[in-house]
């Protein structure tokens, strides 16, 4: 349950963060929890999507929305196993949350005004195959997997950063828009390029990964 850090140096730093809440949630149900960083991951994409025409106000709040949805999604698998209630039906419920939340977040991004829609769908494109590879390697019984360039925690922390700098940037500019090898991006399609590109690089390294531990199973 719950968005795993994929970089190893950082999993100690995040429990410390995480079992505070997790303790003081300890009697809410955990898929009240996951339906709450649900609601938010809906919010914080109707927020992206209108915040090209209000960015002074909803940037930031997309910013808020991005660490708070994935906060509580985090949090959520803490408090399923301190309080004993850690489930297959839990962690299910959990990795469809997930996908929908990534559909929300990146979806309202990719209809916005900040982000040509081809890119925008080659980024989702990218995210939801990653997340399918780590988790067909679950279904053939190699295990969860959460190896590679961009795991749902980078992007979350991606997410939360973006919208920051767009706001700077739009603000000290007055552009939306950079021109990056000739071509005028906004900084969010930045980010989605990274999705579409890296995304799909991660979920190849997964199927490779899973490829060759399947062997002549």
């Amino acid at each position: 349950r719950g968005a795993e850090v994929v970089l190893d140096a950082k999993r100690d730093k995040a429990e410390r963060f995480l079992m505070p809440a997790a303790k003081a949630l300890r009697k809410v149900d955990p898929n009240v929890i996951s339906l709450m960083a649900l609601i938010l991951a809906f919010l914080t994409g109707v927020s992206a999507y209108y915040s090209y025409h209000y960015w002074k106000l909803l940037l930031p709040t997309t910013a808020v929305l991005v660490i708070a949805s994935g906060y509580l999604d985090a949090v959520d698998g803490k408090v399923a196993r301190i309080s004993g209630k850690a489930n297959k039906r839990g962690d299910f419920i959990d990795h469809v949350f997930d996908r929908y939340a990534d559909i929300f977040m990146i979806g309202g991004v990719a209809l916005s005004g900040w982000c040509d829609i081809y890119l925008g769908i080659l980024a989702l494109l990218g995210v939801l195959m990653t997340s399918y590879m780590g988790t067909q390697a679950q279904a053939l019984g190699i295990g969860r997997m959460y190896a590679g360039l961009l795991g749902r925690a980078d992007r979350i922390v991606l997410m939360f950063f973006v919208p920051i700098f767009q706001l700077l940037f739009t603000a000290i500019t007055g552009d939306r828009t950079f021109s990056l090898l000739g071509y005028e991006m906004s900084i969010f399609e930045l980010m989605m390029a990274w999705f579409a590109v890296i995304g799909n690089i991660t979920a190849v390294q997964r199927a490779i990964y899973t490829w060759r531990e399947l062997g002549d199973r």
